[in-house]
């Protein structure tokens, strides 16, 4: 286990943006076989404006990374954090810091990109796109995606984890990313037998069904009970669902400044809380 942490500790930057294409490209071609359902769309013109998004992220990344390696020295100096508290073997502080990471870094913030007036206006970028394929998992306002690493160095911080930790719950993070929203179809007793513990690509499609309640459920990455836990689990027949916004659904979802510029957009209304299934 030691030398696994080790291993993610110090792959180089090339690695871990080679395991991002990696990912995405696997799920891509399988779309290509295997698609949930026909998207009458050109997926390159469609992809373009996502992949663009996820060079911003991952300019962020990296700078954000940069700045933040004093953080993880205090913390190793200092002792600071709950896995200090107690004794553990590897593997179980590594799965309750995944465990964290996952409730705050993903579900506690996407929670609040959903709840937050002025949050859900960055978010909305995300849930523009009427046509969800494994690039829409790179989908993301800066802003957005900057808030998320705060919260997951918050959560970092909290638990007083190693940087291999952090660095492994990423990578995880990325595979678990294009999976969910990738159009991939797959047994419907296999996709819901595996949203019992993880979150699955049906799952994780009713959060980008086009109209509240679904929208505001689902909030999972990774492990689905935070969703069962706190009440906002869901899973109907995919058959019903319908990718986009109401609210933003007139905005053109193909064209990157318009995307970048919605937050800021009046003509872009905010979510309407009336709106049901």
């Amino acid at each position: 286990m030691e030398d696994i942490l080790t291993f993610f500790e110090t792959m180089p930057i090339w690695m871990k943006a080679g395991w991002v294409f990696f990912c995405l490209a696997i799920f891509w071609v399988l779309e290509g076989y295997y698609s949930l359902v026909v998207l009458k769309y050109k997926k390159w013109k469609h992809a373009k404006v996502n992949l663009l998004l996820l060079v911003f992220v991952m300019v962020i990344n990296a700078v954000f990374g940069i700045l933040t390696l004093g953080i993880f020295v205090w913390l190793n100096e200092s002792n600071f954090g709950l896995l200090h508290l107690f004794e553990a073997p590897v593997w179980v502080e590594l799965l309750l810091s995944i465990m964290v990471l996952d409730l705050i870094a993903q579900y506690g913030v996407h929670y609040l990109l959903h709840q937050v007036s002025w949050m859900w206006r960055l978010h909305i970028v995300h849930h523009s796109d009427k046509n969800i394929d494994a690039t829409t998992g790179t989908r993301h306002h800066p802003i957005d995606f900057l808030i998320r690493e705060l919260f997951a160095l918050g959560a970092v911080v909290i638990m007083g984890m190693p940087i291999s930790f952090y660095f492994f719950y990423r990578i995880l993070s990325v595979l678990f990313t294009y999976f969910t929203h990738a159009n991939i179809s797959m047994p419907l007793w296999l996709d819901k037998t595996l949203s019992y513990v993880i979150v699955s690509p049906n799952m994780h499609k009713f959060h980008h069904h086009f109209k509240l309640p679904w929208t505001d459920t689902n909030y999972g990455n990774m492990l689905s009970i935070w969703d069962r836990l706190f009440g906002t689990f869901v899973y109907e027949d995919p058959k019903t669902i319908q990718y986009g916004l109401d609210i933003s659904d007139h905005t053109d979802d193909e064209n990157l400044w318009v995307q970048l510029g919605i937050p800021f957009n009046k003509s872009v209304r905010s979510k309407r809380r009336d709106s049901a299934n």
